[in-house]
């Protein structure tokens, strides 16, 4: 009878604790694939355009093949995030067409007020070499990330808009945003106008 009173209190401590941890359950958080982000390294563009600039190795730089291109105009392609950096230059020939060009980035930018939680300005100046502009960070689930230009406010005028082939889900794609930042960062502080 002994051993059996033994069995019954191990059997009721087992049937207690199972109890008693079914109240702490809770479920795992949602995770994301793990990102593997290459090395950062550089390369220069300096072709038949009016400005060069540093780009990262592992990006492609392609001619745009759109309907209305124009030259000058490129993708900057990141084909391990499916997202591309969409450059476009224009020859300013006048005062309004400057101011024009300067208002049709804020536009592009503030579009996505919408969908952003934040839209963050900051100014680009580098007046030894006469670069001048405004870097859009747009945060949210928004089209575009990221949005430049660069002026040297007189004849050049150069625009960077970040785009992904996917839906836009913030969250998810933040940590590519930053590492793309970094390397838009790179781009900007690298860019020289050639005449």
């Amino acid at each position: 009878m002994g051993r059996n009173w033994v069995l019954f209190l191990f059997a009721g401590l087992l049937v207690f604790s199972a109890c008693s941890n079914s109240n702490s359950y809770a479920p795992k958080p949602r995770g994301y694939f793990k990102i593997d982000f290459p090395e950062k390294a550089y390369q220069l563009y300096s072709k038949d355009c009016p400005f060069s600039f540093e780009y990262p190795k592992y990006a492609v730089l392609q001619a745009d093949n759109s309907a209305d291109t124009q030259p000058c105009w490129y993708n900057l392609s990141f084909p391990q995030f499916n997202g591309r950096l969409h450059l476009t230059y224009y020859d300013v020939s006048s005062k309004k067409e400057y101011e024009n060009l300067v208002e049709d980035a804020r536009t592009f930018a503030f579009k996505h007020t919408v969908k952003a939680n934040a839209i963050d300005q900051k100014r680009i100046n580098y007046p030894n070499k006469k670069v001048y502009g405004i870097y859009y960070s747009i945060e949210g689930n928004t089209a575009s990330s990221v949005q430049f230009f660069l002026t040297d406010s007189v004849s050049h005028y150069f625009r960077g808009a970040l785009y992904f082939n996917e839906r836009p889900q913030y969250d998810s794609i933040q940590p590519v945003v930053a590492f793309i930042k970094k390397d838009i960062d790179r781009m900007i502080s690298t860019f020289k106008w050639k005449n």
